[in-house]
């Protein structure tokens, strides 16, 4: 076996170490959530999710610079399948919260059905992008943007949101 020169070995450290720090795998979602998943990294979900979830967000940004991919899958939410509620917004309880983050991103295709307030929250955040999802029959509003600037939402779909007391609606 051929021994490399300490020196050699000394140049190679630094570049194994960048090399195995840019390896990172993205968080998988599936099945039924019961507790918020809050991201950190890119993820995807990997199947269809069902949240149940109380009086929280299925799932929240917990980082600057990462991606959420739908991957064509269908999140749904407790509320009712023809109201979205059966009454009134659940204070909190959204399908997906960007709350005070930066250049994420929400990427379909997916559908966000049946929470029983708003789908996708984005509160005080600035530079998202959310592209091609659909939203269906939540609560409240499909996706709302609250405060935050240069967000992007494009070729997104949102049908039959809203309730009797707040018809917010869509967009």
């Amino acid at each position: 076996m051929k021994r490399l020169p300490v020196g050699t070995l000394l140049l190679l450290f630094p570049v194994a170490m960048f090399a195995s720090a840019g390896i990172s795998h993205a968080t998988q979602i599936g099945g039924t959530v019961t507790t918020t998943v809050v991201i950190v990294e890119d993820s995807e979900l990997v199947d269809d999710v069902t949240c149940a979830v109380t009086g929280a967000p299925c799932i929240a940004f917990g980082a600057p610079g990462i991606t959420l991919q739908l991957n064509g899958f269908t999140m749904t939410g407790k509320g009712d399948a023809k109201t979205g509620c059966g009454g009134s917004a659940t204070a909190n309880e959204f399908g997906i919260d960007v709350n005070a983050q930066h250049d994420v991103a929400i990427l379909g295709p997916g559908l966000v059905r049946q929470f029983r307030n708003q789908g996708i929250r984005l509160l005080n955040s600035n530079g998202v992008m959310v592209k091609g999802v659909f939203t269906s029959t939540n609560c409240a509003s499909g996706i709302i943007v609250i405060g935050g600037t240069e967000n992007h939402l494009n070729e997104n779909i949102s049908v039959r949101n809203g309730n009797g007391g707040a018809a917010c609606g869509g967009i």
